[in-house]
């Protein structure tokens, strides 16, 4: 797959979605990122405890707003696709390591049917961009996907889109850092064609709050291992059931 080096062209035919930015006092990084949100596109930034300004930042910057209160990557996340109302929604990090205006490219492929749910494959554009120790738990964590559901991806970045309604009735439950993990795998498991794509992968501004030390990478392992042991909900076993018939 070809890496994207700089925001597609200009859609004959746009296709808006709602971009959900989870936000843990990223205020510095907040007016580069919100700048790169595609025109007509909705940026939701969701506050999961910030306490430099980011979400007075962000409201003047013209972004929605959501607060949730209860702290963890997959609360804020899943906060904001519960405040999605377009067709497609995308998920990106709201550091600046990575490039709001891809979007509409991955947007654009799954209205046209490659796939249903497409995820940004990083590829880091400098030495320091990704720690060792990161990229390290990533590859662990891909091949243990690679067990559970036969998808070959390289990345379980936190960048890219899914049609909302297809994405709510996955039933996500993590409230932390399996939410990403657990996205992938119920998308998998009730049927839907998961793809990847090569974004570039900047580095971020300010510390990491998960994957920034040995332990936080750690600790995210751990949860995304143990949404890797959870069962089928037998929601999604007949929702494959049905689609293999």
């Amino acid at each position: 797959m070809d890496v994207t080096e700089s925001a597609p062209a200009e859609l004959a035919d746009p296709i808006r979605a709602d971009i959900v930015l989870p936000c843990l006092d990223e205020a510095e990084a907040l007016p580069r990122v919100l700048a790169r949100v595609p025109d007509g596109w909705r940026a939701i930034v969701v506050d999961n405890g910030s306490t430099d300004g980011s979400a007075d930042v962000a409201r003047s910057l013209g972004a929605t707003v959501v607060r949730e209160p209860r702290r963890g990557f997959g609360s804020a996340c899943h906060a904001g696709l519960l405040a999605a109302e377009a067709e497609y929604v995308c998920f990106c990090d709201c550091d600046g390591s990575l490039d709001p205006a891809l979007l509409p490219g991955f947007v654009r492929r799954i209205a046209e049917g490659e796939s249903d749910l497409l995820l940004g494959r990083r590829r880091p554009t400098t030495r320091g961009a990704w720690p060792l120790h990161a990229r390290l738990g990533n590859i662990a964590l891909s091949g243990m996907l690679r067990r559970r559901t036969g998808l070959r991806l390289h990345d379980l970045g936190p960048m890219r889109a899914v049609r909302r309604e297809a994405l709510l009735a996955l039933d996500l439950t993590d409230r932390r850092s399996g939410y990403p993990l657990q996205m992938v795998v119920r998308a998998s498991d009730a049927g839907l064609r998961v793809a990847e794509t090569d974004v570039p992968y900047l580095p971020r501004t300010g510390k990491s709050k998960v994957t920034g030390t040995w332990r936080g990478t750690w600790h995210a392992v751990r949860d995304m291992r143990a949404v890797l042991r959870q069962p089928q909900p037998p929601a999604l076993r007949s929702v494959t059931a049905e689609a293999s018939r």
